[in-house]
């Protein structure tokens, strides 16, 4: 799922339409939770919302989608729940939210779609708005573009998957001419009311807090370089693909070799690229979730505190401890811990968080890619500089948000330039992309264009059917740049430990609702330059092959080799594979 904010949000041009609910007060109270306090008696604001954006692919009825949304906000308590100012802080009641109408928001000539979207939301899901959410589509001849936003203080970013999914779900019962019935979900307000019943954080932990907040002069953690004039400013916003799928499971085998965390080896790379550029430990805010119960993973609230991440040595072993120590630090109630500094965490220009979410390990899915989701953000002015990591399974990316001065652009730009590279470096020189094979070492990787000659020889190195290649390099680079192309296609080189050319493979992940939508794992062009051969290296391309098919969601592997190729035939079926299907071929 792509991460972004409102500004870069991929929006096709059409009718914006908003739904207005209608709203009766006069509810119970409700406790609030200490981040909610912090966030809502900052008071109103634009850009303190966040959003998911999707296309469900096909043509909706607007009040299809309106129907659904109701079901939506029945089952999760805080969407009918409103911010009020009270005499000492905020306070929250429950409301009636019922079915109302849809309005269209005019989009002025020469006015981007995005900008006339923010302003409907920078109004609509500001805090004490009542209520502070908002439903809007882009309706289009090809179908809409929904858009469902809220105040932060209501929801997370796993609470924006949950909206998502259930929102779906019911705008498929409603096609199917059903009520949308969605199951009841816990109330965040209990989850609220169990913090506040919590027993007080132990010693060590009032103590850990106290060094960390006195390091700072009681204000939390800054990015260690200079963001340029102080203040507030428009802010600049970078989104990179930091590492692609295949990349992302190096990194991930890496960190397991490690016996650390993948979070914690990209800690170990922040920390090791800190102190290279700043000559300081990584000192971060760290956003901690408190949905320890699995009776808390179909809510929505907002469900997340702060911590610290403070990580002076750049090893795994030393990045998963302070991994650790900032996780403990943020599962115990911030309010009593707090109590000595006002009740709260000071904020300092320059403030700098790191947040990460790895979509992959939540118990929340949705189908993001082919719905096109989008994480959307707020646009807002900042002094300060956050990173936010995304891993799905498209890979790993980031967002990150600071100050647009030419020095922030150049401190935190060069910043991220220096840890993209070294996470890279990480993905790239994993144990997951190396076999071994009689005590010596190969390095299985994404082939680049450079490396077509040494393939080509590879492919011609064939004395079944020597006259199948040619000499025409161009045709290969042009195929090569073909097969780059396809996310489903890896084109895979082994190199030896000078860095030769010795192998290669094309692994492709073909997917088909045969066998019940079985996805394949096809693999093509398999060849071992000679002098490496009877040595057991196919074998361990093989295997290498498999993980790969897994690791996209393969469970079935095929290959196909020339009948009169009998010494192939007989390496796969040695290999498990069964002679089991009859393939035909013919020229175009």
């Amino acid at each position: 799922m792509r991460l972004t904010n409102v500004g870069h949000l991929r929006l096709p041009f059409g009718r914006l339409w908003g739904y207005d609910v209608r709203v009766t007060g006069g509810g119970a109270a409700q406790p609030v939770s200490f981040d909610q306090e912090l966030h809502v008696g900052a008071g109103d604001r634009p850009g303190s919302w966040m959003a998911l954006s999707f296309r469900p692919g096909r043509l909706v009825d607007r009040d299809v989608i309106a129907a659904a949304w109701l079901a939506v906000i029945d089952r999760h308590d805080t969407l009918r729940t409103v911010f009020s100012p009270g005499e000492h802080g905020p306070e929250l009641h429950e409301v009636t939210v019922e079915a109302g109408g849809w309005v269209e928001h005019p989009i002025a000539a020469g006015q981007a779609v995005n900008d006339a979207l923010r302003d409907v939301l920078d109004i609509a899901c500001s805090p004490y708005a009542e209520p502070s959410h908002r439903l809007c589509i882009l309706e289009t001849a090809a179908g809409p573009t929904v858009v469902v936003a809220a105040d932060h203080s209501h929801v997370d970013m796993w609470s924006m998957l949950v909206i998502a999914r259930d929102l779906l779900a019911a705008i498929g019962q409603v096609e199917a001419g059903r009520t949308p019935m969605l199951p009841p979900a816990a109330a965040f307000v209990d989850h609220t009311r169990a913090l506040n019943a919590w027993p007080t954080a132990p010693d060590d932990v009032h103590r850990r807090w106290r060094e960390v907040l006195t390091a700072g002069g009681g204000a939390l953690p800054t990015f260690p370089l200079s963001l340029g004039p102080g203040g507030s400013q428009p802010e600049r916003v970078e989104v990179r693909d930091v590492l692609d799928v295949d990349d992302t499971q190096a990194f991930t085998a890496q960190a397991r070799a490690d016996d650390v965390s993948t979070l914690s080896l990209a800690v170990s790379a922040m920390t090791a690229v800190t102190r290279e550029l700043a000559d300081a430990p990584l000192r971060a805010v760290f956003p901690v979730h408190s949905r320890h119960e699995t009776a808390w993973h179909d809510s929505v609230g907002w469900f997340i505190t702060n911590s610290v991440l403070e990580s002076d040595r750049p090893s795994p072993e030393a990045a998963a401890a302070a991994v650790r120590e900032a996780v403990r630090l943020g599962s115990w109630p911030l309010r009593a811990i707090l109590a000595d500094w006002g009740g709260e965490l000071g904020e300092s220009p320059g403030m700098f968080a790191i947040s990460w979410l790895d979509l992959r390990r939540l118990p929340v899915r949705i189908d993001a890619r082919s719905i096109a989701a989008q994480y959307v953000g707020a646009t807002i002015r900042t002094d300060g500089v956050m990173v936010w990591f995304i891993l799905n399974d498209g890979g790993m990316h980031v967002r990150c948000r600071y100050p647009d001065t030419l020095e922030a652009r150049a401190n935190v730009g060069g910043w991220l330039d220096a840890l993209v590279h070294l996470m890279r470096q990480i993905a790239s020189s994993s144990v997951g992309r190396t076999v071994t094979v009689d005590d010596r070492s190969y390095r299985i990787t994404r082939a680049k264009r450079t490396d077509v000659p040494a393939i080509v020889r590879l492919l011609a190195d064939d004395e079944v059917t020597p006259d199948r290649e040619t000499a025409d390099l161009a045709r290969y680079e042009a195929a090569y740049d073909d097969v780059l192309r396809h996310d489903s296609y890896y084109l895979a080189v082994v190199r030896d430990a000078g860095e030769n050319v010795v192998a290669t493979m094309q692994l492709n992940v073909i997917g088909g609702l045969k066998l019940n939508g079985t996805v394949r794992l096809e693999i093509e062009a398999f060849r071992v330059a000679a002098s490496e051969r009877s040595r057991g290296l196919g074998s361990a391309m093989l295997d290498w092959a498999h993980e790969h098919g897994r690791a996209h969601g393969a469970s079935l592997v095929q290959v196909t080799a020339d009948e009169i190729r009998n010494r192939a035939r007989s390496f796969y079926t040695g290999r498990g594979y069964r002679a089991d299907h009859v393939g035909l071929t013919r020229s175009l």
